[in-house]
């Protein structure tokens, strides 16, 4: 139920932060750059070396964009993970094609 406790957040607090993550995502268009082409969008996920993850995961190495902006987003956690998001992107401009 909506009331579980998940260590000392309820799993309702913990969908209200999620929801105010995905708020600011979707407000962020206003900062962001806009995107007239297709694209992609890779998840990179840093978790401790016991963590468990599904199957189709894949072990990488940091990807850094050099000359990239950064856009802080929320943090939240669950009492037992915290979760951090950032959006790094580059000018199309600024591409080194």
């Amino acid at each position: 139920t909506s009331v579980t406790k998940m260590g000392k957040k309820t799993v309702k607090e913990v969908h209200d932060e999620i929801q105010a993550i995905i708020r600011q995502i979707t407000a962020s268009v206003t900062f962001l750059p806009l995107l007239n082409e297709p694209c992609s969008f890779d998840l990179l996920i840093y978790t401790n070396t016991t963590a468990v993850v599904p199957k189709k995961w894949a072990d990488s190495d940091p990807c850094y964009i050099m000359n990239s902006q950064e856009v802080k987003l929320r943090s939240f956690t669950t009492s037992f993970h915290k979760v951090d998001s950032m959006v790094t992107y580059k000018e199309k401009d600024e591409w080194e094609l």
